[in-house]
């Protein structure tokens, strides 16, 4: 077992060592421990969660108390919130995907050769998976339990603003793998908010294996240009809803607004509307409108928007493209789901998109030619999550096309390996 023992506020570069190699001899025995051990982590893990609840909930109201005078804004501060309600489901988070099925060791493919070799594609850990977050410090919780789920150890360095939610669910983490018997370096928190630790951790090769950033934009994309790790991608979920000219009315209310409103500052949270225009001249856009500002939400549209809705704002192209996280959403008319789908795919992030339609045709069409992760046929975006899919919890949901894409569960957190059993034959 590899301990840590370097002060980051003073030598940085062998803090950052140290976190590396702890992890990479982690990985290696968790690559030996068995299913069984590693649920039993799991379970010991949500255990002590629940147990310290007052604790996490001490060290969240220092950060809570240090966002409102920096200014953090209500979505950022409800990002950041554990109340009762979301430490009791961090934990049961936990306790589902110690109950979901082993990904390591799952036969993906087999067959005999000609020459009598047995061989198999399984599945087994990536290794050492660093995670780059800001804000939800649940996610601590969540990636430690996938990586830990996945046979993986983990790196995590959350953002300054949970700092000490983070430490204490680190501890929660910290003391499920001791009772547990694991290496508690399994699991790592990054015990710095010195940006210079980032990038020395994107630079080892050979002992970091992946880097998995969530947060916003800026952020992963200065991951990206620093990195000599492959990283996937989660980038902003700018999400769309397309309401259909042959959208069931009410049905489309609710959709919207339950989108827009049920969490503002979440990454599944619709940002713009698309009416056709059917849809508009009907008088449906007018109600979606006139619902979403009476749950406080300010309208940007275009032309057409404002023509059948005053109170809307004017949308800029900015807007098209935005992440608001917030009580903001941009509305745009269209003629046809083919012009929809051409704003989506110019304008959107690959995140989350949704048709409300009662044409099946037309549902079929939307889900073939919009380039998403996630295609909603008559549902809310905010469905779009690893826990809602039956993950347990998610590590991100990935906009990347390779390795993975939506909603990442422990299965998406391994590889394969090609292995032959033989009998003693040789090649000729």
């Amino acid at each position: 077992m590899t301990t840590t023992t370097a002060d980051p506020a003073t030598d940085l570069t062998d803090y950052c060592d140290q976190l590396a190699d702890a992890a990479l001899a982690a990985s290696r025995s968790l690559a030996a421990s068995s299913g069984r051990q590693r649920n039993a982590a799991l379970r010991e893990i949500a255990v002590a969660i629940r147990a310290g609840r007052d604790e996490l909930q001490k060290a969240n109201a220092l950060d809570l108390e240090a966002g409102r005078s920096s200014g953090l804004s209500p979505a950022m501060l409800d990002r950041l919130e554990l109340t009762d309600a979301r430490i009791e489901s961090m934990a049961a988070s936990v306790d589902r995907i110690a109950d979901q099925p082993d990904p390591v060791g799952k036969v993906i493919e087999g067959r005999v050769l000609d020459n009598g070799i047995r061989l198999q594609k399984l599945r087994v850990p990536i290794g050492v998976v660093l995670i780059i977050y800001e804000s939800r410090p649940n996610v601590t919780c969540d990636a430690a339990a996938l990586c830990l789920k996945s046979g993986n150890a983990t790196v995590l360095r959350g953002g300054k603003e949970a700092l000490h939610s983070n430490r204490a669910i680190a501890a929660c983490v910290r003391r499920g793998l001791e009772s547990a018997g694991l290496d508690p370096a399994a699991v790592q928190l990054v015990n710095t908010t010195d940006r210079a630790a980032v990038g020395a951790l994107l630079k080892m090769e050979g002992r970091i294996d992946l880097c998995i950033p969530r947060g916003g934009e800026s952020l992963i994309r200065a991951v990206v240009e620093q990195a000599h790790i492959p990283v996937i991608k989660h980038y902003t979920g700018n999400c769309h809803v397309y309401i259909d000219a042959a959208a069931d009315d009410q049905m489309a209310v609710d959709i919207c607004v339950n989108a827009k409103t049920q969490r503002t500052g979440v990454c599944n949270a619709a940002e713009t509307l698309l009416f056709h225009a059917e849809a508009a001249s009907s008088g449906l856009l007018a109600r979606v409108c006139e619902a979403l500002a009476a749950e406080g939400v300010e309208i940007r549209g275009d032309a057409q928007t404002q023509a059948v809705f005053a109170d809307a704002k004017t949308a800029t192209d900015g807007d098209w493209a935005a992440e608001y996280l917030d009580k903001i959403v941009a509305v745009r008319v269209v003629d046809s789901l083919d012009q929809a789908a051409q704003h989506i795919n110019h304008y959107g992030s690959k995140h989350t998109d949704a048709i409300v339609t009662s044409d099946l045709a037309a549902a079929e069409h939307f889900v073939q030619v919009v380039d998403t992760a996630n295609a909603f046929v008559n549902c809310s975006t905010r469905f779009s999550d690893g826990g809602q899919y039956g993950l347990g919890a998610e590590i991100g949901i990935s906009t990347d096309k390779l390795h993975a894409r939506g909603p990442m569960g422990a299965d998406d957190l391994t590889t394969t390996k090609w292995v032959a059993y033989g009998t003693g034959q040789t090649r000729g």
